[in-house]
Parts: C-alpha cells; structure tokens; sequence
C-alpha cells in the first residue's frame, strides 16, 4: 500500500452522527463512540480503532476504508488553531504503518479530540 510509505492527510470538518452503516463494520464488543465529516465522507471513532472511509471516484460509488486499530499508533501530537490566519488545528500520530495527519477544521474541538484518543490508547 503505496499511500502508507509517505504521509497521509484527512481533514475533518465538523462533528457528526454515527452513520448507521457503519455498524456493519463493526466487530462484536466494538462500539462506535464519535463521528466526523471529512471531505466526501466520515471518520469514525470506536472503543477498538479509527475508522476512516473514503469516497472515491466521481460518483463516489467506490469507498476505500482504512482502520486503525488504536495499539499500531505509537505517539500523537495536536496543535491548536493559532490566529487570524491559522485557523485550522493539527494532528499527528505516529503509528507502525506510518504517519498520518489529521487536520481539524474550525469549529471542531481540538481538546475533545485529544481526549478521544487520549481514552481509547492510555
């Protein structure tokens, strides 16, 4: 999977319900606990993993899921918004299959995030 060897970027724009078909992915005793919308679709936060699913193509018909088991990331790091002109926040984790950055639009709680993550690996 060439997209693991560099750095891959989701952006998330905004908290969101739990899309419902999310559930078929689930595995027993694995509970969705938030959602986020990214640019064609959502990420999705569980008490086992990250669940990102990405529409693809014009239509969007063709979905590639990446999951992130939660004990493969090594180290986080966020970065709040700064000023006027750096509004969006950012955050990094470092995991076995490489390095992934998120970065979080305006208006999505940099803090609440952290403590997701924080919960699901300490």
């Amino acid at each position: 999977m060439a997209a693991t060897q560099g750095i891959l970027e989701w952006t998330l724009i905004s908290e969101c319900p739990v899309p419902n078909d999310v559930h078929d992915l689930l595995v027993e005793g694995e509970e969705a606990v938030a959602a986020y919308k990214t640019i064609r679709d959502s990420a999705i936060f569980t008490n086992k993993r990250l669940i990102v699913r990405d529409a693809q193509g014009f239509t969007g018909k063709k979905v590639e899921i990446y999951s992130l088991p939660y004990s493969s990331i090594n180290m986080w790091s966020t970065e709040n918004a700064g000023s006027f002109l750096d509004v969006n926040a950012e955050v990094e984790l470092w995991t076995r299959a490489g390095h992934i950055k998120i970065h979080l639009k305006k208006g999505v709680d940099i803090r609440k995030f952290d403590k997701l993550i924080a919960e699901a690996l300490l």
